[in-house]
């Protein structure tokens, strides 16, 4: 019934309804798009140059990545271990696709440009939408005003970078990843999505000392097979048990 109510493309009080729509989206595109700056000082200050920076922005739009990419290159990593890992940062876009694509039901010309926008952030504003006219809304201002204010600072971040001087003094790296966390965490409802969570934390924080940057990204992914493979070993042995018992109960 819920899935009904999402896909319809009406709601009753529509106009209020898509007001509130286009200020929350407002509210997380206005938010996350200011830590653009961030970006962009991280960037210059660690040596890629103005427009290499800004073309990772205009191109990739995936901040986790674009922090992964820059900080593991910043760290002395090898250039295609440190893209591996911002790629397989930036796969999970392609698994939001796969859910947004039946909820926003886009006409076909318009998804190669609305692929770009599948992030996190638009996402996340989307999904919970009670009709596809608000889903549609939301990710739409969203993924607009995070993407131009996120190029704009990015550039303004990139210029800065030599005023501000040492990068890491100010800590301007943590402010993507914390943003995505704040994103990620209120969508951790099960025992299973914060025992991946968690794995992949204590994985990527662990192995950090002992491997090359960019490498500890690419074991954390890990964590969702093995706990999801762990949880399906429980799950048979449970059914066995459960089986066992009543066999003897007959």
């Amino acid at each position: 019934m819920a899935e009904q109510t999402a896909l319809a493309d009406t709601g009753a009080g529509g106009g209020k309804t898509d007001a509130a729509v286009v200020r929350d989206a407002l509210g997380v595109g206005v938010a996350v798009g200011l830590s653009g700056f961030a970006f962009g000082v991280t960037s210059a200050g660690n040596g890629l140059t103005l427009p290499q920076t800004c073309a990772l922005s205009l191109l990739v739009f995936t901040g986790a990545s674009q922090f992964a990419l820059v900080g593991a290159l910043a760290a002395g990593g090898n250039p295609l271990t440190a893209a591996a890992g911002a790629f397989f940062l930036g796969v999970r876009n392609a698994f939001y696709g796969l859910r947004l694509s039946q909820l926003l039901a886009l006409p076909r010309v318009l998804r190669p440009f609305a692929a770009q926008w599948v992030i996190d952030e638009t996402t996340a504003v989307a999904l919970p939408q009670p009709t596809r006219r608000a889903a549609r809304i939301g990710f739409a201002v969203t993924g607009l005003s995070l993407y131009v204010l996120w190029n704009l600072t990015t550039l303004l971040g990139a210029l800065g970078a030599r005023a501000i001087g040492d990068t890491d003094a100010w800590g301007l790296d943590a402010a993507g990843p914390a943003v995505f966390l704040a994103l990620l965490a209120p969508m951790l409802k099960t025992t299973t999505e914060r025992a991946v969570a968690g794995l992949a934390v204590l994985l990527g924080l662990g192995l950090l000392p002992v491997l090359p940057a960019g490498v500890p990204v690419l074991v954390a992914a890990l964590a969702a097979p093995a706990v999801l493979f762990l949880e399906g070993r429980r799950a048979r042995g449970g059914r066995s048990s459960s089986d066992d018992t009543a066999g003897e109960n007959r």
